[in-house]
């Protein structure tokens, strides 16, 4: 067996890998990081798994950020080769937005909503229903080849599968510390509010993230399908 290794694509400081390294590390896989706020160009990628975060940019700014558009060539190409990718908010648009499907402004989602399992046979182990948490303020329309994986209660498309590539349009990496960060500059009712539903979810929300990234970490790195259950060891 190819001795896994997750390059994880990170698009702005502040959104780190969060409970997924802490997950991969656990497991002894080794993890390499790619700061595109910095680098601002993707380098080669040799890793078995990737992992794309998400930031505040949109997929249709190709202009300002020219990297976007090497993404976008990366996703489909592990895509062609049924190699394992797990997207996050802005890293699910770029997945759907790799294989034409329109993304655009939405309703703004913060907090914590809930969404529901459309496959079971994506993650069997997944309740139907379950409590994630939203930061984002534009959706993505699903490809002609993709499938909607769950849906959620304002904004409809919250997660899809495209073969080897899964996105999911909310968060399951996150742990307080980043929520509170991320939220500091709202109104501080806002602020209390949130804060005091996350120290409800997140109990939910860790097994949630364990439960996604044991079965991406599983994936064998080469042709793989999300749904397929024998694509998988």
């Amino acid at each position: 067996m190819q001795q896994r290794e997750v390059t994880i694509l990170q698009h702005v400081r502040n959104e780190h890998g969060g409970l997924f390294e802490e997950y991969i590390l656990e497991r002894g896989i080794g993890l390499y990081r790619v700061p595109i706020d910095e680098t601002n160009e993707i380098p080669p990628i040799n890793s078995t798994h990737l992992l794309i975060l998400g930031g505040p940019m949109s997929v249709n700014n190709e202009e300002e950020f020219p990297w976007l558009k090497e993404e976008k060539q990366v996703i489909r190409e592990w895509v062609a080769k049924g190699r394992p990718v797990l997207g996050i908010c802005l890293g699910a648009q770029l997945i759907a937005s790799s294989f034409g499907a329109a993304v655009r402004p939405c309703e703004e989602e913060l907090g914590w909503s809930s969404v529901i399992t459309v496959r079971d046979d994506f993650f069997p182990d997944l309740p139907g229903q379950f409590r994630v948490f939203q930061m984002h303020g534009e959706t993505f329309e699903i490809p002609h080849e993709a499938e909607l994986i769950f849906h959620g209660e304002k904004v409809c498309n919250q997660g899809i599968c495209i073969g080897s590539a899964a996105g999911l349009q909310f968060h399951i990496e996150l742990t307080i510390g980043m929520i509170q960060e991320w939220v500091i500059t709202r109104p501080d009712r806002e602020q209390s509010f949130i804060l005091a539903q996350s120290r409800q979810y997140l109990p939910e929300s860790r097994k949630i993230c364990r439960i996604i990234t044991d079965r991406f970490l599983s994936a064998a790195p080469y042709d793989i399908s999300w749904i397929r259950k024998s694509g998988y060891q």
